[in-house]
């Protein structure tokens, strides 16, 4: 008999393939929340995959008894109860290497847009542009460069490092905090040599971060960081981006700070409500935004997809 896997969220056909190759029936019919457990008992589903749009709570795993393995198409795993699934003798798994490098580059996207103020500036054309063009092109004037300015990066995992490559690449200087990271080098990939080069990253305590960051992007697996008080050790006028996790950042604490001009601008691409994110963000002239497309990209969800299949097979191998 075929082992029937639900996607609820999809899967890039690359991987689909794969387990289909290997025996499995991959079903990618999305099914609303509130009918996941009926469905999963119901089609006799021995394996659930998700993105960050379904909830795996411990009732649904209750519900589920069937269900071997749950898998998670990227890199965090904060929908699902993972130790309760796993105290079930449920297989969990995610792809924390595949979406690494698409995150990093919306990121600099972030930063881009937010040192020449593109995000504010295709706000305002459509309306204004016709009659106000050149006093939009004065209040626009006093862009950056990034050569030569300091990024602190937050978490130094592989996302942390991507940004740090990229990064190093436009002449920036690179700070990083990592509670797991003494010591760090990156491999940088430079286009026409043969091997990458490997260079020496400092790492430094949040304080020394707060305190020389022109930059600072967020790459942690949840809680709180940066509230109010943490907002105000910030250099004064810093560029935030969080592509992280939702509620990182307090957001009521950053409008704060936005308005009173302790942060520059920021880019979020998580939101503490999604999918309804609080409407005074979402309308805020200095903030950049994205709807949580960090791995959004064809090349990662391919490569997430590929991971995904082949840690499925490799788990129901095992058991």
């Amino acid at each position: 008999m075929s082992k029937k896997i639900l996607a609820n969220d999809g899967i890039d056909t690359a991987g689909k393939a794969l387990l289909e190759k290997a025996g499995f029936t991959i079903v990618t019919e999305k099914v609303a929340q509130a009918d996941l457990a009926q469905a999963i008992q119901r089609e006799g589903y021995l394996a659930l995959t998700v993105r960050s749009a379904t909830q795996v709570r411990q009732d649904l795993i209750d519900a589920c008894p069937n269900l071997r393995v749950i898998g998670r198409g990227g890199v965090g795993m904060d929908n699902i109860d993972v130790e309760y699934a796993k105290s079930k003798g449920i297989a969990v798994i995610n792809t924390p290497a595949a979406s690494s490098h698409s995150v990093a580059e919306l990121v600099m996207a972030h930063v881009f847009g937010m040192v020449r103020f593109l995000p504010d500036a295709n706000r305002q054309m459509p309306h204004t542009g016709h009659t106000q063009f050149e006093a939009l092109k004065k209040s626009y004037s006093k862009g950056k460069e990034l050569r030569g300015k300091t990024i602190g990066i937050v978490g130094f995992g592989r996302i942390g490092q991507a940004v740090a490559n990229i990064a190093l690449g436009l002449g920036m200087h690179v700070k990083a905090y990592d509670p797991f990271v003494k010591e760090a080098k990156i491999a940088l990939t430079i286009s026409g040599l043969a091997s990458p080069v490997e260079v020496p990253i400092a790492t430094v305590s949040l304080d020394e971060i707060y305190a020389c960051a022109d930059f600072i992007t967020l790459h942690v697996p949840g809680g709180k960081l940066l509230g109010a008080a943490e907002l105000s050790k910030l250099k004064k006028g810093v560029m935030l981006v969080n592509a992280s996790r939702g509620g990182v950042i307090d957001e009521r604490a950053l409008i704060d700070a936005l308005n009173s001009g302790q942060v520059g601008q920021c880019a979020l691409d998580v939101f503490e409500n999604e999918p309804t994110p609080l409407a005074d963000l979402l309308k805020h002239p200095k903030i950049s935004l994205t709807p949580h497309i960090g791995a959004a990209t064809e090349e990662a969800q391919e490569r997430i997809g590929i991971e995904l299949a082949e840690k499925i097979i490799a788990a129901f191998n095992a058991n």
